[in-house]
């Protein structure tokens, strides 16, 4: 972490000084760059001396930081299925038994001149009882039946861009209509979908800002140890002259590690969890004729993770940094 052991290795920069005259801007410049470079090469040095330590820190953060990928993934693809299902506002009108084609195409025009209404398609009898035979276990059924029981069926697609309470409103209109016998709106559970997905977005928004600020506090906490663990070093760096950023540096280059070395492993395991679904959601496609196109996470979300970790990790040992070093000052 900071300088070696007990005292500043003879190769690291010295501690940040005023300068003396003007042209030694360049060189406080040059120094200061130099002792970056040195803080983030020991930083990792320190870490990688104790790698069992390391490596249960960065397993923490890392599996704290996939949780949330993991439930935004499910929300993404609950949604896709939602889709799939037919999750569209559709509304299908059931006419009377007994109306024959003339009064269905008739009902159609009179829908399809609706402003609020995209497009009307009318489904007979006979395909009606043949999707029936297709079905599982109603083969046998079907064949017994003397007589095509079902009447005509007129699926209506409402335009988009319509609200819930407009779409419900001519829902409404419909069923007054003459010779309607029954109507479902299928829409009624697209907007519980819709209400379930925004409270679990809602959840997944708490869950990670909870999760990010118990990755901030391990980071923060594991430098804190660090400090004190050297406090006498410190002390003796503080009396030679060098400034609190000077000692406090190569702490935020740990934190900036730790952070994104788990950010990288939050990656990968959301990366995995997508194999490791892609089989039973191949098998799920196919029931549903390949209607079903599940996504994984964005790569451009995959990049951001290890950055937005290694932020963290960078407040984490500022914040705990700056008080722990107040203490032993």
């Amino acid at each position: 972490m900071p300088p070696e052991d007990v005292a500043v290795p003879s190769h690291a920069p010295t501690p940040d000084t005023p300068p003396r005259n003007e042209h030694s801007r360049s060189r406080r410049f040059g120094s200061w760059r130099e002792h970056h470079g040195w803080s983030a090469a020991a930083s990792l040095r320190r870490l990688a001396a104790r790698p069992l330590g390391t490596l249960l820190t960065i397993a923490v953060m890392g599996l704290a930081l996939a949780l949330p990928l993991a439930f935004y993934l499910l929300l993404g693809n609950v949604q896709k299925l939602g889709e799939a299902l037919g999750q569209s506002q559709a509304i299908s009108v059931f006419m009377q038994p007994g109306q024959g084609a003339q009064q269905a195409q008739m009902l159609a025009q009179q829908l399809g001149d609706r402003p609020e209404v995209a497009a009307v398609v009318v489904k007979t009898p006979q395909q009606g009882m043949d999707e029936l035979a297709k079905m599982q276990g109603f083969s046998g059924a079907v064949q017994t039946l003397d007589s095509n029981p079902l009447p005509y069926v007129l699926q209506l697609q409402p335009r988009e861009g319509l609200s819930a309470g407009e779409v419900e409103q001519l829902a409404a209109d419909v069923r007054t209509m003459h010779n309607v016998d029954l109507v479902q709106d299928s829409g009624s559970w697209r907007q519980r979908l819709d209400a379930l997905l925004g409270v679990g977005n809602r959840v997944v928004l708490v869950l990670a800002s909870l999760l990010a600020l118990a990755a901030l506090l391990v980071v923060g906490n594991t430098v804190r140890v660090d400090i004190a663990s050297r406090s006498e070093e410190i002390g003796v760096l503080l009396l030679v002259g060098a400034s609190g950023a000077f000692v406090r540096r190569p702490y935020l280059y740990a934190g900036i590690w730790y952070g994104l070395f788990s950010g990288i492993l939050a990656a990968l395991l959301a990366v995995l969890i997508e194999f490791a679904l892609a089989g039973p959601v191949a098998q799920l496609s196919q029931v549903y004729d390949g209607k079903l196109q599940v996504g994984g996470l964005p790569l451009w979300l995959l990049l951001a993770v290890p950055l937005a970790a290694a932020t963290l990790g960078w407040l984490g040992a500022r914040l705990l940094s700056a008080w722990q070093l107040r203490k032993v000052a």
